[in-house]
């Protein structure tokens, strides 16, 4: 058989080279011995093969010339095999088979070989093939081993593995230890990785920031602290690496203590700073609160990137520091869809819903692609905003985008709709989901519950517990509103007992505010003050303002003067308290004592909450506030209301002045009612929507008894569906009716 070209032409460089080198060849080592002159030549070729092609020309030439079975050109050709890029490891196979006594660096090629295939099963059926065979495993077996691991691999024979270590006395050796360590890590077995840590007296720090990164991923954040105290105990020199994953557990524990420690690190040189290094420490002061330490190291970088400059902004959103955040989100030379997500949600928190949305608008017009945490918080916008016609939009943008439509997508999904009033929709949402969560079900049975839907949100609870899903304190505040709203008291003290006894949660400050409200709502309320009396924990002004709007609604003058006293102890500025005081002296018609608490708040400088109702139309949110003539359309909505007040006197409407705390004429008391911010809202919409679409605005007080009347008259004879969600609850106005049942 004729030798190829391109291996005579290697052949060839070989000797011009081999010939140049020769005087510098040691021949007395035993490596010379197996690299005999007649091996050399076919052993340079196989350094140089970049193809199975070129391996098996060479492999061809050793066997015709006898040389095959030289155990350094056998190694060779089962490394490329199984290792290089261009290997053929079923030829290796092959190969192996025909070896009758393979050395220990072939039975290791091999199990390496097969767990770079992701074969590890056959991998541990070599090793114990080896084992049969009377070869030993050496320090490099169990990494190459381990390396192809799955978890069920690792939980099937792990154990069993980490016993031959030991029999084989390989437990103390570093690449072996690291290999254990990360081979328990890898089937979730935290623990066991850490023993093996404790008892290995030579563990590198690779080994240490594995587990440290483990407790991390984990949450056990403390651990991870104190695992790093240890490491400086024994001395152990820390790399990059380790500051990294020791600041990311101080920047969750809020240590600054530890993390100014991690700091002294790079202050004093012990480690190399990089950027990754310094945005872990920016990203640690911030979380702390010390956004001075955290923009000294900002402006001291050499280099920065858009982590960097992230997390100033996240810093600064977290302390409330809004436009300082947006100061330098404006400044960033470059943004990603991280950037805008986290100065959206810094608006979000700080309750500037609008300005969220504007923000997510200009976000579009730069092409930056959300991702679902983004729309999380816009959906969590349009909520507030009750913002239904961008929340139908964004819902369409995350299915033509085919953004990660997860569980907290579709919950946030099921909470805007709620939020905006359109029950059937959320109510399909959680239909055609196939996973739901804990707070996928609290959010259906506060949704139902808020929007009139007692009994469904209390069935929804019930097949809830059904589903094996346990319910947790937020839940039982969801099925105490159901029964609030729907005036189940007996039910809702049931529920308010078994919260305890069949759930073990104990009571707080909510779920007794809910339990008042339940009792003062229904004008139980002697039995609403035993509630307060006897509550093991001291009632906050909340609990007192459940009371107080019993005290109104049921006209109680003389409790209602005691109940504001004790708010007042707690809150000496809480406005709203004496706004409610007067309307319900107005409502007694006590206008002596109406006249002196209007003097008191006029001396004490309080004022009135104004009434402010939001309204979407065609994508963009309306705000009027009680009295406004700020918007562009007041002429047509001064109008609208002259018609709309004929029109509903022509069908039975009367002005309920009985909330108007002023002592003033009757015709200015209508003239004060008939300009609340919800009657602007209604206006506007009638005037720029179609006929027949339902009508949504959401309002920032609680929906007084004349505009509740005017709504339920409008939708009769305008033929219109009005939902109002207002600070307690909703109003769904159809036919003259609504979905409260006059009882809010």
């Amino acid at each position: 058989m004729p030798v190829p070209v391109r291996f005579r032409t290697l052949l060839h460089r070989f000797h011009v080279k081999e010939s140049k080198q020769m005087p510098t060849i040691a021949a007395t080592s035993s490596a010379s011995k197996s690299f005999s002159p007649p091996t050399r030549p076919l052993i340079y070729l196989l350094e140089t093969c970049k193809s199975m092609d070129q391996l098996q020309q060479v492999h061809c030439q050793a066997i015709k010339t006898g040389l095959n079975a030289n155990p350094v050109l056998q190694n060779r050709v089962m490394s490329f095999c199984c290792t290089d890029d261009y290997g053929d490891f079923q030829y290796a196979r092959h190969l192996f088979d025909e070896i009758p006594e393979p050395n220990l660096f072939i039975w290791n090629t091999m199990i390496r070989g097969y767990s770079r295939l992701d074969f590890p099963q056959l991998g541990v059926s070599l090793y114990l093939e080896m084992l049969r065979r009377g070869v030993k495993p050496d320090r490099y077996t169990f990494p190459f081993l381990f390396k192809g691991f799955t978890r069920d691999i690792a939980l099937e024979y792990g154990r069993q593995l980490h016993g031959h270590v030991l029999k084989h006395g390989l437990q103390n050796n570093v690449f072996v230890h690291t290999a254990l360590v990360q081979m328990y890590l890898l089937c979730g077995q935290l623990d066991t990785a850490r023993g093996v840590l404790d008892v290995c007296s030579k563990a590198d720090v690779i080994t240490w920031n594995m587990i440290i990164s483990a407790y991390n991923k984990v949450g056990k954040f403390e651990e991870s602290r104190r695992l790093f105290l240890v490491m400086e105990n024994k001395q152990v020199l820390a790399t990059t690496v380790t500051l990294v994953l020791v600041l990311s557990a101080c920047s969750k524990l809020k240590d600054l203590r530890t993390g100014k420690k991690v700091h002294s690190y790079v202050k004093n040189c012990k480690v190399e700073s990089n950027l990754v290094l310094e945005n872990a420490l920016i990203d640690m002061y911030a979380d702390c609160g010390e956004m001075d330490s955290a923009l000294g190291i900002f402006r001291s970088m050499n280099n920065r990137d858009i982590i960097s400059w992230t997390t100033i902004v996240s810093g600064f959103t977290n302390l409330g520091e809004i436009d300082v955040a947006r100061n330098y989100f404006d400044k960033m030379p470059e943004k990603d869809y991280v950037s805008w997500t986290a100065m959206i949600d810094g608006y979000i928190r700080s309750n500037r819903f609008k300005e969220a949305l504007e923000l997510f608008r200009n976000m579009q017009a730069t092409n930056v692609k959300p991702d679902e945490f983004t729309m999380v918080s816009v959906l969590t916008a349009c909520a507030h905003l009750g913002a239904l016609e961008l929340g139908e939009w964004i819902r369409t943008y995350i299915n033509r985008n085919k953004i990660n439509n997860d569980l907290f997508v579709r919950n946030a999904l099921i909470d805007m709709y709620f939020k905006c009033g359109d029950v059937d929709k959320a109510e399909r949402i959680f239909r055609e989901m196939s996973q739901r969560d804990k707070f996928t079900w609290t959010a259906m049975i506060v949704g139902l519950a808020v929007n009139g839907h007692g009994e469904k949100a209390l069935d929804m609870f019930s097949n809830m517990l059904k589903a094996s899903i346990l319910p947790d304190e937020i839940t039982y505040i969801g099925v105490l509103s159901a029964c609030t709203h729907t005036g189940l008291v007996d039910k809702g003290r049931k529920y308010f007992l078994r919260m305890t006894s069949q759930h073990g949660i104990e009571p707080n400050i909510a779920h007794y505010g809910c339990l008042v409200d339940l009792l003062a709502r229904a004008g139980r309320l002697k039995e609403a003050y035993d509630v307060i009396k006897n509550m093991p924990i001291k009632a906050n002004s909340i609990v007192w303002g459940a009371l107080l709007a019993g005290c109104r609604v049921y006209r109680e003058a003389d409790m209602a003067e005691m109940v504001v006293k004790h708010i007042l102890e707690l809150e000496p500025d809480n406005g709203a308290v004496y706004v409610l005081l007067c309307n319900i002296y107005a409502a007694c018609k006590r206008w002596n004592e109406l006249r002196e608490l209007r003097q008191m708040m006029m001396d004490k400088g309080i004022k009135k909450t104004p009434g402010c109702s939001l309204i979407e139309m065609n994508g963009r949110v309306h705000e009027f506030v009680a009295g406004d003539r700020s918007h562009p359309q007041t002429k047509n909505i001064d109008a609208k209301l002259d018609k709309m007040t004929q029109d509903l006197k022509l069908a039975g409407y009367s002005p309920d002045i009985s909330e108007v705390f002023l002592d003033v004429a009757e015709e200015d008391k209508e003239n004060s009612v008939f300009r609340h911010s919800e009657k602007l809202a209604i206006a506007f919409g009638l005037i720029n929507s179609p006929p027949g679409v339902t009508i949504r605005i959401t309002k920032n007080l609680r929906m007084c008894m004349d505009c509740h009347n005017m709504a339920k008259l409008v939708s009769k004879v305008y033929n219109r569906e009005v939902i109002v969600r207002d600070r307690t609850r909703f109003h769904h106005f159809k036919h003259g009716l609504c979905s409260c049942k006059d009882y809010w």
